[in-house]
């Protein structure tokens, strides 16, 4: 037989096997490994604020550890409520990712009538970042010197306390709440468009109590402007200031949390390389010491701790916020 018949053979053979006229899929270019352009995160809040100079922070080391630009994008509005919402439907790809905040996640559900996403179906966790911690202060003419001190006042004088918070609904609001269950107290609550206003009336004596995180507040109890009872947990800059626990206040331990999420069909080998990416990001000791300059402890677990610490605080806070019908303006 001759030459060409042989390999006209051969290839007729091979192809009634499979083997070169196999499935399409072994003739189309190999998919594209992840990732292969800018990945986004959308952070919910306003640029400057609290969240997303954390997540700026993160920013820098997270694109190293990919390998691509890593692009914030704020989309604030509703107390985070929207960009988060628009995060947690955008495309499954791993190129669109949601910062989250205990606020955004945990106690959303109870105080927004319509979120626009459900916290747990809609978006899987990716890992956490940090944790911010809640202090009490108070204003200087009150007499209470320390949490004992002010507990016993507010049973003394059971109409005479109020308390700010940064608005109805917020983690600073709930906490009060809280305080309040733990202690058996009552402070009559007062909302604020934000921290600014509040800390403003209670320097001014105007409320005379606030849960609120360390950053905004430290220049002020160093002034003397107000005074620091207690702290979830220590913190630097707060020095020598008691935990809620310490200060016999026990399972009292408010604190607001930073975590990276992405929609929530994203696949797994995506979302497990964003997870080492993050893991790379966070054992930055550069990194680390500027989160802790802003007020902020790293705190790094895997998403199922993660997410167990999600439903876990949307039984705390979602329940604290529905015991007292606590809605957002």
């Amino acid at each position: 037989m001759k030459p060409q018949a042989l390999r006209r053979r051969a290839l007729i053979g091979l192809a009634a096997a499979g083997i070169l006229y196999g499935p399409a899929a072994s003739w189309s270019a190999p998919e594209t490994a992840y990732p292969a352009k800018p990945v986004t995160i959308i952070v919910p809040f306003p640029a400057g604020g609290g969240t997303d100079v954390i997540f700026r922070s993160v920013q820098q080391r997270l694109q190293t550890a990919l390998g691509v630009s890593v692009i914030i994008d704020n989309r604030s509005g509703a107390g985070g409520t929207v960009g988060t919402g628009f995060g947690a439907k955008a495309n499954p790809d791993g190129y669109t990712l949601v910062a989250a905040t205990t606020s955004t996640i945990a106690s959303a559900d109870a105080v927004y009538p319509k979120l626009p996403y459900d916290p747990v179906k809609d978006l899987v966790p990716i890992g956490t970042i940090g944790t911010t911690p809640f202090v009490l202060v108070v204003t200087p003419s009150l007499a209470a010197r320390d949490v004992k001190g002010l507990v016993d006042y507010a049973k003394a004088h059971p109409q005479a306390l109020n308390y700010g918070s940064i608005g109805n609904g917020s983690l600073s609001h709930l906490a009060g709440e809280l305080f309040k269950q733990r202690t058996g107290i009552e402070m009559t609550h007062v909302p604020y468009r934000g921290a600014a206003p509040a800390q403003a009336d209670l320097m001014a004596g105007q409320i005379q109590a606030l849960f609120d995180n360390p950053p905004s507040l430290l220049a002020q109890v160093r002034g003397g402007r107000m005074r620091a009872l207690a702290i979830s947990e220590p913190l630097a800059g707060f020095e020598g200031l008691p935990t809620f626990e310490q200060a016999g206040i026990k399972g009292f331990r408010p604190q607001l949390w930073y975590g990276l999420m992405a929609p929530a069909a994203t696949p797994q080998p995506v979302v497990q390389r964003l997870r080492a990416a993050l893991d790379a990001a966070m054992r930055d000791a550069a990194l680390r010491a500027d989160m802790q300059s802003k007020g902020v402890t790293p705190w790094t677990v895997p998403p199922d701790a993660f997410q167990a610490q999600i439903r876990s605080d949307i039984q705390l806070w979602g329940g604290i916020a529905r015991s007292v019908n606590a809605k957002a303006e």
